[in-house]
């Protein structure tokens, strides 16, 4: 671990190496949980109010899950989540697979943002992957989380050559700023 302002960062962001591989994967992680994906508190506001632009590209079922749990959820710990289907593990933002897209699940928020009808590409949690953020009093942990599912990531990413802090670039710096991103690139260089 080593430290760039206030997080603590795993030198795993440095050492190894991810690109998603949707025409492998299918976008199962969005399929596959225990919880819906990690919301921040001032992304609230931005799922209720996209929520209207963003049913029309969901299924029906998916609009019913949001319409009984609302754009997001606080869980038992009193974690804020996106909505998941009941007993399925999916994100209730999610597009089902189809032959056109490849049969591969996609975010719903996302396409509405590739399609420019929203500016907010998606929760940043989520943009983060494979990085996950605890933040604590004090300071955040910054983490690689390995996930079997991702395993054609990480082949992807080391015939690439692409380590984890560059795949995510974006999102770090959405998340923290790019002095941040700056001093996370310095620490790689000399790592």
């Amino acid at each position: 671990m080593f430290q760039i302002e206030k997080t603590l960062v795993s030198e795993d962001l440095i050492e190894k190496e991810f690109v998603c591989n949707l025409s492998s994967c299918k976008g199962v992680c969005c399929v596959s949980g225990e919880g819906g994906a990690p919301l921040l508190e001032d992304e609230l506001p931005i799922l209720e109010e996209i929520l209207p632009k963003v049913l029309p590209y969901l299924s029906e079922e998916s609009k019913q899950v949001l319409e009984n749990q609302g754009a997001w959820v606080k869980v038992a710990n009193e974690a804020l989540e996106t909505p998941m289907f009941p007993n399925a593990g999916a994100c209730a933002y999610l597009m089902p697979p189809t032959s056109e897209n490849g049969g591969i699940s996609k975010c719903g928020i996302e396409k509405a943002y590739e399609d420019g009808v929203i500016s907010w590409k998606k929760p940043v949690s989520c943009h983060l992957y494979p990085v996950r953020v605890q933040d604590y009093s004090e300071f955040s942990a910054v983490n690689y989380h390995k996930w079997d599912i991702c395993n054609s990531a990480c082949s992807l990413g080391a015939s690439l050559k692409v380590p984890v802090y560059k795949f995510v670039k974006e999102a770090l710096i959405r998340r923290f700023g790019e002095d941040w991103y700056k001093e996370l690139e310095q620490v790689a260089t000399n790592f």
